[in-house]
């Protein structure tokens, strides 16, 4: 539904979720994100899924003649948990292993992938907290020939207003609905990092 001027509506593409919280949340990403409600991965049932994809390449005198093609993707997955364990996040770190296995093609175009999982509950105990802020991982390919991959994990109890994520997890700044900045919250953190990182593999 538009606006009544004509111009079309920025939120009509983006999904509706029944859950109010997710659907604040999407309201933010879908500015980076395709979104999608409902998504099964490797058995594991998603409330929301999100891709931001980013493609660079260079050109030489003319746009038809280019060189120097990265391809990097995130992959957002986000579940609703009645409580959440460090077993139930180590599970999540796991399958970011999978699906960089059956995912990723490794080749001189590809220069990263990252896998967030993100889980939405009512409180975040201390021992998730404390594995989650200092978990990090992330994996050469072929030495860094063919790019890395990274999996990275956040917890938010909204009405705690309480969250946790591994560093450098800039998404998270999304689903803290309770922070009462930019309504967009995008992703920007992420983009300048990778910006920079391309830069500098040029």
């Amino acid at each position: 539904m538009g606006d009544g001027s004509g111009a079309p509506d920025p939120l009509a593409a983006v999904p509706e979720w029944d859950d109010e919280y997710i659907d604040r949340v999407s309201d933010r990403l879908h500015h980076s994100y395709d979104l999608e409600r409902d998504r099964t991965v490797a058995g594991h049932r998603f409330t929301l899924y999100g891709q931001l994809a980013i493609r660079r390449h260079k050109q030489f005198l003319h746009p038809a003649l280019t060189y120097g093609d990265h391809r990097t993707t995130e992959h957002l997955l986000v579940k609703r948990l009645e409580g959440v364990s460090t077993a139930d996040v180590e599970r999540l770190a796991e399958l970011g292993e999978r699906l960089a296995d059956e995912c990723i093609q490794p080749d001189a175009e590809h220069f990263g992938t990252e896998f967030v999982f993100g889980v939405v509950t009512p409180d975040v105990p201390a021992d998730v907290r404390s594995f989650v802020s200092t978990f990090e991982s992330r994996t050469l390919l072929a030495y860094g020939y063919h790019g890395h991959y990274r999996t990275r994990l956040f917890v938010v109890a909204p009405d705690r207003e309480a969250s946790v994520a591994s560093p450098g997890t800039d998404v998270v700044r999304a689903f803290r609905l309770w922070d009462d900045g930019d309504a967009r919250t995008e992703p920007e953190g992420m983009v300048e990092r990778l910006r920079a990182a391309l830069s500098r593999r040029s």
